[in-house]
């Protein structure tokens, strides 16, 4: 990057901007954030090949990083939105699959290991978002979350990973060289000129599609609501809502265990694929679970009634001054890990300080939401329950 010119350094940070901002819109508007996030990361290595002359070559590991890091927050957002607890366990069992593949992948460089370990979690998110902006998906039974996430996985995620990462072919020029019958240089107007008919066949296709569409929606059940894209407003009409007080963060060992297991694998796979940093996997797994549990402490003094104004900080400026915590508590027990100090920059710090900061404060944040959801009601509370029939 020290050789970058100004456009390189401008569109890089666009691109980087863009990647680490769109997702933390996935909690409230899972959906189109969502696919805004994947559409980004399906566009920038070619943003980056056409307006810039930055190096690619370490691409691969900085693409599943920054992959990783919206695939957390919406990780995070299920926690918070979805109401099936077996929906919960079937996406967190996708998910920490493919945690442990990507790691996996950044400590050997084998590719194939991304195919072993597809994104069907990515998917399988979408999918169910899909049905939640018209239908409860709290109703969809266990078969069908099943096979939904089996399809995902065998139809749509295993060609797809074998496409990127083990053969490594880019669609656009496969598609020029072996349906267009062009070289993959060629315009795209050259390619139809010299076959004409695949316009027909894709014109064709479009029309299928569109009849396929129609056959589909007038099968489908009767909608519960009107579209929606805003998870609050699904949670509203679900009933699925604080039953009571939401708490500072959820009790018990297991959701401990889970932030550290998360923060760390999150953080080792960001550490694999940053340049500037050179520490073993175990360090860094050793000083985020330090961090992690530094954190937990903080909650339990907080819980105590101590600070409490704090939980009810806007998001933004609870992530921040959590990220202080994460800043200090990173420093000294990394200084007491590898007896060494001050060998990481300053804007390595507060980058990764603020990645642990995001994953405990959400964590936090919507693992307790969910718990008081999941409270008994109050019989005489009758606001913010749908019935079936539409009717409040």
């Amino acid at each position: 990057m020290g050789d970058a010119s100004q456009l390189d350094l401008a569109v890089f940070v666009l691109v980087l901007g863009l990647r680490l901002v769109v997702p933390l819109f996935i909690p409230r508007f899972p959906l189109p954030a969502l696919i805004a996030a994947l559409v980004i990361d399906g566009v920038d290595q070619t943003v980056f090949a056409t307006f810039t002359d930055l190096p690619l070559d370490n691409y691969q590991s900085y693409d599943k990083a920054l992959d990783i890091y919206y695939l957390t927050i919406a990780y995070l957002a299920v926690i918070r939105n979805w109401r099936s607890t077996f929906s919960l366990r079937l996406a967190a069992g996708l998910w920490y699959y493919r945690l442990v593949g990507v790691l996996a992948f950044e400590l050997t460089g084998e590719r194939w290991l991304l195919m072993v370990f597809p994104n069907t979690f990515e998917y399988f998110v979408i999918a169910i978002e899909v049905v939640r902006t018209r239908w409860d998906a709290g109703r969809l039974s266990r078969r069908a979350l099943v096979w939904t996430a089996a399809l995902i996985w065998v139809v749509v995620k295993l060609p797809q990973e074998w496409w990127i990462h083990v053969a490594q072919l880019d669609f656009t020029d496969e598609f020029k060289r072996v349906v267009l019958g062009v070289d993959p240089t060629d315009t795209w107007s050259e390619g139809f000129a010299y076959r004409p008919w695949v316009v027909v066949l894709l014109l064709v296709l479009v029309v299928a599609l569109w009849f396929g569409w129609r056959w589909l929606r007038r099968r489908l059940p009767a909608q519960d609501w009107p579209l929606t894209l805003d998870a609050d407003r699904v949670s509203t009409l679900t009933g699925f809502v604080p039953r009571g007080p939401v708490a500072v963060a959820p009790r018990g060992v297991g959701h401990l265990l889970e932030k550290v297991a998360l923060a760390a694998l999150v953080t080792m796979i960001m550490v694999e694929s940053y340049p500037r940093i050179d520490s073993s996997p175990t360090t860094v797994a050793l000083v985020v679970g330090a961090t992690v549990v530094a954190h937990a402490g903080v909650s339990v003094w907080r819980a105590r009634g101590h600070a409490p104004r704090v939980g009810r900080l806007p998001l933004g400026v609870q992530v921040g001054a959590n990220t202080a915590i994460s800043v200090v508590a990173i420093l000294v027990f990394a200084a007491f890990a590898t007896g060494r100090r001050g060998t990481v920059s300053v804007g390595d710090v507060l980058f990764f300080g603020y990645l642990v900061a995001l994953v405990v404060t959400l964590y936090d944040r919507y693992t307790a939401r969910r718990e008081a959801c999941e409270r008994p009601a109050d019989p005489s509370d009758t606001s913010g329950h749908w019935s079936l029939s539409g009717r409040r």
